[in-house]
C-alpha cells in the first residue's frame, strides 16, 4: 500500500521560469564537476614529469574516478530519503577542500590524496545534478534538458584540455586545481540562492552503513585488481588472486546485506527491470570506451603529433564538438517524437567504428584525420550517454528517482574506472617496456634529473635529436593504439543489448508518491509495491480507459507478465501513448 499519489503536471509558463534558475544552478556544478575530470589530460604529462611519477601516472585519473564512483549510490540514496539540496552544497564544499588539498601536493603522493576527495565530493555533483532535474521536470520533457546537460558536460571537456594546456604553458598547472575555489564558491551560492526543490518527506530509517562499506570495498577491490594486475603484480601473483578474491567475496556480503537492509543503498529490486539491466550494461561499456580514449589521447597527441598541452587541447575539440550537437540534438527529437531506442542503440554502433579507425593512428597520419576520428566518436557518445540515464529514470517514480540514476551510474562510472584502470595498465607496461628495449639508456639521462623514462615530458622529447625523438614517438604510438581496437567488441555487444530496450512511452508528469511500504526489506519490498501498483492499475481499468483508449488492461496485463513496466510505485495514468 502506498500513500496517495502527488501527480505533478507539466510546466506552466511560470513554473518554468523557475526551473530555469534551477537549471542554471546545475550546470554552473556540471562545470565545475566535468572541468575536473579533464583539465589534468593535457597537464598530465608535464605533472608526472615534474613530480617523477610516470609509474604513478594513471592514479591521477583513476582515483578521482574511483572516489566518485563510490560515493554514487550513497548521495543517490540519500537525497531519496533526506532531500537533495543540503546534499548538493555538502558535496560541493568537499570538491572544493580536494581542491585546496592538490594544490598544495609536492609530490604525487599527496596530489593522488586530494584527487581522491575531490572525487569524494565530485560524486554528488553530477548525479545530483541529474536527479534535480527529475524532481522538477516529466521524463517526457527532460530529453531537452538532459541534453543541454550533456552538451554542457562536452563543452566543459573542451574547456578542460584548453585550460589544462593553457596553465601548464603559462602560470602553471596547479590553477587547474585553484580555480575551483571561486567557481565552487559561486556554485554553493548559486544552489543557495536560485535551487527553490518541491518539499520533499523525509524518511526515517537506519542508514544502510553495512553496505555502503561493502559498496566501497567492492570498487575499490576491483579497481585495484584492474590497475595492478599486469604491472605491479603478475596476474597469477598471489596478491592479485587474493583480491580477486576479496573482490568476489564483499560483492556476495553487499548483495546479502541489500537483501535484509531497511533501506538498501542500492535496492535490488532495480535489477528486476529489464529496461535498467540492459542501460546499466550498456552505460558501463560506454564508460569503458569513453574514459579509455579521453584519458589518454591528449597524451598520444602531445607525444606523438608533437603538439604542445594547448594544442592537444584544441584537438580535443572535434570530438567535444560531436558530443555536445548529438547531445543537445538527441535530447530535442526525444521531447518532440517521444522516441528513444534508436538512439543507443545507433550510438554503440558509431562508437565501435570510430575506435576502430583510432586503432589505425601513426605518427605519419594527418593530424586533421585523427580529428575526423575523434568527431565521429563524439557523435556516437553524444546520441547514446544521456538517453540511456532518461531510460533508467522514466522507470521509477520519484521517491527512488536518486537510487535508480545513482546505480546506474555507478556501474558507468565502474566502467569509467576499469577503462581509465585497463587502459592505463596496457599502455604504461607496454610504453615502459618498449621505451626499455628500444631507447638507449644515455637518451634521456641528459637532463642530470635521474628520472631516466619516468621524467620524459612533451618539452624533452622535442628537444631531442631526431633518431631519439622518432624511438619515443613510435614507442607511445606502439604503446597506445592497438588498445582501442581491443574494445570494439564490448560496443558491439552494447549495441546488441539495446535491441532488447522495451520502448516505454515517457511520462509527461511526475509521481511523487511515496510508498508506506519504504522500509520493508530491501528487494522483497520492491517486489511488493510492484504487485500492488499494478492490481491497482488492473483496478483502474475503467476509468484509465477513457484516457488512453482502453489500453489500460493490455498495460497492466503487460507489466504483471514480463516485469519490464513502468517499475515498482508507478502507475502508467502519465504516460503518453505507445509507440506503434
Amino acid at each position: 500500500m502506498s500513500t496517495p499519489s502527488q501527480t505533478v503536471h507539466p510546466p506552466t509558463e511560470t513554473d518554468r521560469r523557475g526551473i530555469l534558475l534551477v537549471f542554471a544552478s546545475l550546470m554552473l556544478t556540471m562545470l565545475l564537476a566535468s572541468l575536473d575530470q579533464t583539465i589534468f589530460s593535457t597537464a598530465l604529462p608535464t605533472i608526472v614529469g615534474e613530480l617523477h611519477g610516470v609509474n604513478e601516472m594513471l592514479w591521477v585519473i583513476t582515483i578521482y574516478i574511483l572516489a566518485s564512483t563510490i560515493m554514487l549510490p550513497i548521495y543517490g540514496k540519500l537525497g531519496d530519503l533526506m532531500g537533495r539540496k543540503g546534499l548538493f552544497i555538502g558535496a560541493i564544499s568537499v570538491f572544493i577542500i580536494g581542491s585546496i588539498i592538490g594544490g598544495l601536493a609536492q609530490d604525487m603522493t599527496w596530489l593522488i590524496i586530494g584527487r581522491g576527495v575531490q572525487g569524494l565530493g565530485g560524486g554528488g555533483l553530477m548525479l545530483l545534478s541529474q536527479a534535480i532535474i527529475a524532481d522538477v521536470v516529466p521524463a517526457r520533457e527532460r530529453g531537452r534538458y538532459m541534453g543541454i546537460m550533456g552538451g554542457v558536460f562536452a563543452l566543459s571537456s573542451v574547456a578542460g584540455p584548453l585550460l589544462g594546456g593553457w596553465f601548464t604553458d603559462g602560470i602553471g598547472w596547479r590553477w587547474g586545481l585553484w580555480m575551483n575555489i571561486p567557481l565552487g564558491l559561486l556554485a554553493i551560492a548559486s544552489a543557495a540562492f536560485f535551487l527553490r526543490l518541491p518539499e520533499h518527506p523525509r524518511v526515517k530509517a537506519r542508514v544502510d552503513v553495512a553496505g555502503m562499506a561493502l559498496l566501497g570495498l567492492t570498487s575499490t577491490l576491483l579497481v585495484l585488481v584492474s590497475t595492478w594486475g599486469g604491472t605491479k603484480y603478475r596476474w597469477d601473483s598471489p596478491q592479485i588472486l587474493l583480491m580477486g578474491a576479496g573482490t568476489l567475496l564483499a560483492a556476495g556480503l553487499f548483495v546479502a546485506v541489500e537483501h535484509r537492509a531497511e533501506q538498501p543503498i542500492m535496492s535490488l529490486h532495480l535489477f528486476k527491470d529489464r529496461n535498467f539491466n540492459l542501460t546499466t550494461a550498456a552505460g558501463l561499456i560506454t564508460g569503458i570506451a569513453m574514459f579509455g580514449t579521453l584519458a589518454y589521447m591528449p597524451t598520444f597527441l602531445q607525444m606523438v603529433t608533437g603538439a604542445n598541452a594547448t594544442q592537444a587541447g584544441f584537438l580535443m575539440i572535434p570530438m567535444m564538438a560531436g558530443v555536445l550537437l548529438t547531445s543537445i540534438a538527441s535530447g530535442q527529437l526525444v521531447t518532440r517524437t517521444g522516441r528513444y531506442k534508436w538512439l543507443p542503440i545507433t550510438g554503440m554502433f558509431i562508437v565501435a567504428g570510430a575506435l576502430v579507425l583510432l586503432s589505425t593512428m601513426s605518427p605519419a597520419m594527418p593530424v586533421w584525420v585523427i580529428c575526423s576520428y575523434l568527431a565521429i566518436m563524439g557523435i556516437g557518445l553524444g546520441t547514446s550517454m544521456q538517453i540511456l540515464v532518461l531510460i533508467v529514470q522514466n522507470q521509477f517514480p520519484n521517491s527512488q528517482v536518486g537510487m535508480a540514476t545513482a546505480s546506474n551510474n555507478y556501474f558507468r562510472q565502474i566502467g569509467a574506472s576499469l577503462g581509465s584502470a585497463v587502459v592505463g595498465s596496457l599502455f604504461a607496461t607496454r610504453l615502459a617496456s618498449l621505451l626499455t628495449e628500444r631507447l638507449p639508456s644515455s637518451g634521456v639521462g641528459g637532463s642530470g634529473d635521474g628520472g631516466g623514462i619516468n621524467a620524459l615530458t612533451p618539452a624533452l622529447v622535442r628537444a631531442m635529436p631526431e633518431p631519439l625523438r622518432s624511438i619515443v614517438v613510435g614507442s607511445y604510438s606502439d604503446a597506445l593504439t592497438p588498445i582501442f581496437v581491443y574494445m570494439v567488441p564490448l560496443l558491439v555487444l552494447a549495441g546488441i543489448l539495446l535491441l532488447f530496450v522495451k520502448e516505454i512511452p515517457l511520462a509527461t508528469t511526475i509521481d511523487r508518491s511515496m510508498p508506506a511500504d519504504a522500509t520493508a526489506t530491501g528487494g522483497e519490498a520492491g517486489v511488493g509495491r510492484e504487485a500492488k501498483v499494478h492490481a491497482g492499475i488492473a483496478a483502474g481499468d475503467g476509468s484509465r480507459s477513457a484516457v488512453d483508449g482502453g489500453r489500460a488492461t493490455g498495460l497492466g496485463a503487460r507489466h504483471l507478465g514480463d516485469g519490464s513496466g513502468a517499475g515498482p510505485g508507478r502507475t502508467d495514468t502519465s504516460r503518453g501513448a505507445e509507440p506503434a
